[in-house]
């Protein structure tokens, strides 16, 4: 074989390797986060964003047996006296993997001082939280530790292990099946409903 030939064949493999290299047009080996607005590492301080621009009551003096729709795909809900609409909150319901439950429900419990017995933290002997976001049924407490669940002030219960509680918003759904709403407007909620109390979860 003279020089001139295999020069030509050893261009023509490194044709084909520089080939074999470039991805398809289009591809990328990111994956798209549908629910989550920030990554985890820079989610902008809680006053940015558990801002609440929608939220009002004017049913203080109405007349009328109460009743709520949450609606999920506006992320607020509606809270009616009789047929007239007394107050409206905005909302953070259930993110993809755990998404609130559909349908017509009654309040079963109310409960102002809640915590959860899934979600919380570890914390010392001191409270200092020394791993934060634990789910009981998959993360063991380090020795020397407690489990302290996540506040849930004002619980409403409605279906199963899902309620209506004070919490932070996010902006998106973001809980994990339960409904959070400002800290003012689950106490103006939880104060105007009884056991009993129709909720209806609509997408």
């Amino acid at each position: 074989m003279t020089p001139a030939a295999i020069r030509l064949l050893a261009l023509g493999c490194l044709a084909v390797l520089l080939a074999s290299c470039v991805s398809p047009s289009g591809s990328s080996s990111g994956q798209t986060q549908y629910l989550e607005a920030f990554a985890s590492n820079t989610v902008p301080h809680s006053a940015l964003y558990n801002q609440d621009m929608d939220s009002y009551w004017d049913g203080d003096g109405m007349s009328g047996a109460p009743s709520i729709v949450i609606d999920i795909s506006d992320q607020k809900a509606y809270f009616y006296k009789g047929s007239s609409l007394a107050g409206v909150s905005a909302l953070s319901t259930g993110d993809e993997r755990h998404p609130t439950t559909l349908g017509k429900f009654k309040i079963t419990q109310k409960d102002q001082w809640h915590k959860s017995n899934l979600y919380g933290d570890f914390v010392d002997a001191g409270g200092n939280v020394v791993v934060a976001n634990v789910d009981v049924t998959k993360d063991k407490a380090p020795p020397g530790t407690r489990f302290e669940g996540s506040k849930m002030h004002h619980f409403m219960r409605f279906v199963g292990g899902i309620g209506m509680h004070e919490g932070f918003l996010p902006g998106y759904p973001a809980s994990h099946g339960c409904v959070r709403m400002p800290p003012h407007m689950a106490a103006i909620f939880y104060n105007n409903v009884t056991q009993g109390t129709p909720v209806t979860v609509r997408p």
